[in-house]
């Protein structure tokens, strides 16, 4: 028996209960996992709440990293002993071992420890696809990325300025303002306090934005919509705020034929080969130096609930650990 976060029934963070479950030997095309540590990630809260529906119980989480314990018939791309790690799900990451499939693991390098993997695989690899496929950032860009003190904000502002954006990012405070520059940013907005759109024109000189990356939702709609340029890109890759609902495309036209789009990264990692690329782009970068992963709290997993809690109420900056 291992000890894992279970969920019964969707709802608030008291869903969330530690309980001992049984993990089978893998099976084909499986590795089974002891973990090291495991990634929080909003899309956790989804699953939770019932916003992205699932068969229950669940055992949430999609990103973790620690060792290959035992591996499964037809694996021949791992073996006992490797370091691993993944940010694609299956759902069950809140444990202590789960099996994986090994086609959606990939083997760390001794330049990346396991709580860095675990903080920055999903983030990281929703990053890449952002910026080099949803809409290929090129030099001499301004984008605006909104939350970017968050976890996916800190990585995707570091990576955009590597590939010669100018960086705008919206926080909700004079420390996240700080932390945000320090990774990346050139300008930060605080909506607290500033008109988001106001402030992007007056840094466009009226222009607007190419691209919009907002994973907010509802609450930043109106502030993501009147910040682009004409024919303009809104990338809606999260609802942290609420969905938003009722949305009526006439305002695509009278706002000059703006584009919107809601990607997620298991669509674009769904073939192996995606997702390889992604994860080696990832690593390299990271491993380099030149993106750096921020792991700014730790839970024990047993307070996954108390996590949930912080991460909601906007009080975690950075990545999310939780540590089995």
């Amino acid at each position: 028996m291992v000890k894992a976060i279970r969920i019964h029934a969707v709802g608030g963070p008291e869903v969330l209960k530690l309980e001992e479950v049984t993990v089978a030997p893998p099976g084909q095309g499986e590795v089974q996992i002891k973990h090291a540590a495991i990634g929080l990630n909003f899309i956790d809260v989804y699953y939770r709440t019932g916003l992205y529906p699932a068969p229950l119980p669940l055992i949430p989480g999609m990103e973790a990293a620690g060792v290959v314990t035992a591996v499964g018939e037809g694996v021949g791309s791992l073996k006992r002993g490797d370091r691993v790690a993944y940010g694609t799900g299956p759902l069950g990451a809140y444990s202590e071992i789960r099996n994986m499939p090994a086609n959606r693991v990939v083997k760390l390098p001794e330049a990346i420890s396991d709580e860095t993997a675990a903080a920055m695989m999903l983030k990281g690899m929703t990053a890449s696809y952002l910026l080099h496929e949803t809409y290929k950032v090129q030099p001499g860009d301004t984008v605006l990325f909104h939350a970017a003190a968050g976890g996916v904000g800190l990585i995707a502002c570091q990576w955009a300025k590597l590939l010669g954006a100018t960086v705008i990012g919206t926080v909700g405070s004079p420390e996240k303002a700080a932390l945000a520059r320090a990774h990346g940013c050139d300008h930060t907005i605080d909506y607290t306090r500033e008109n988001v759109a106001e402030r992007v024109r007056a840094l466009t000189n009226g222009e607007g934005v190419p691209v919009v990356y907002d994973s907010v939702g509802a609450a930043t709609l109106e502030a993501s919509l009147a910040s682009l340029r004409p024919r303009g890109l809104l990338v809606s890759f999260g609802n942290a705020s609420g969905p938003i609902k009722n949305f009526d495309l006439i305002e695509l036209s009278r706002r000059g034929s703006l584009y919107v789009t809601r990607p997620t990264l298991m669509t674009y990692a769904a073939r192996d080969e995606d997702l390889a690329r992604h994860a080696a782009a990832l690593m390299d970068v990271v491993a380099s130096g030149r993106v750096k992963i921020e792991i700014n709290q730790r839970y024990a997993l047993a307070d996954a609930a108390q996590a949930h809690r912080d991460l909601e109420a906007r009080r975690t900056t950075g990545t999310t650990l939780l540590i089995p």
